[in-house]
């Protein structure tokens, strides 16, 4: 099984990586793909270039078996979308390979707006990372979408290449990228929020020096 991780990485910190190694533990997944996002669709456009980012991502996962950058969507014009991202690693790895999209419990929330919801959950699994003890959503439509394609048994999604909803226990680490922009902005540090490889190349480069 391979998961996929999604988002802005404006930068990378811990709160990113920390839920990730649970999932990739967790669920036995081969591996894990980061895969930083060009155009955002539901969220503001990220302060650093795609090139930095995905600099900033290798960095922050060198050394972690399991862990892989993915710049698809920095080579793919126009909104960065799941759905797309979907097929374009369908169409390399096979109609077969279990996928398993890894989404927090936010983000998850807003799932019946994303770009064809139902063509993604066709494509790969959906696993939400939520923190131990967290109840599932009171949304109707998330509440009918878990009833009909939920479980519980990480064994369940190795079966299948898609279709399944799965939520998964995992560190909440509070942590930004929004507070890691503005401590810099200020001229204090980050340091143990982010790698230090991260941290390091964010200063070598003068990122994140105006207030965002």
């Amino acid at each position: 099984m391979i998961g996929i991780l999604g988002g802005t990485f404006d930068p990378i910190h811990f709160g990113h990586l920390r839920p990730a190694l649970d999932c990739l533990q967790g669920l036995g997944l081969a591996e894990v793909r980061f895969i930083p996002l060009n155009v955002a669709v539901h969220r503001p456009q990220p302060q650093a270039a795609g090139a930095l980012r995905l600099r900033m991502l290798e960095a922050a996962i060198a050394g972690q078996p399991g862990f892989v950058a993915d710049a698809r969507e920095l080579e793919r014009s126009g909104g960065s979308f799941s759905y797309d991202t979907l097929v374009s690693l369908r169409a390399e790895l096979g109609p077969r390979v279990p996928l398993c999209l890894l989404v927090g419990a936010d983000a998850f929330a807003g799932f019946q707006s994303w770009y064809r919801p139902l063509g993604i959950l066709e494509l790969a699994h959906l696993v939400v990372m939520r923190r131990p003890g967290h109840g599932s959503v009171a949304d109707p439509f998330l509440r009918n979408l878990y009833l009909e394609h939920g479980g519980d048994d990480p064994a369940s999604l190795a079966a299948e290449p898609g279709g399944r909803i799965l939520y998964q226990d995992v560190t909440q680490v509070a942590i930004s990228s929004t507070r890691i922009r503005q401590l810099v902005a200020r001229g204090l540090s980050s340091r143990y929020l982010l790698p230090d490889g991260v941290l390091a190349l964010i200063e070598r480069e003068g990122l994140y020096r105006s207030v965002g």
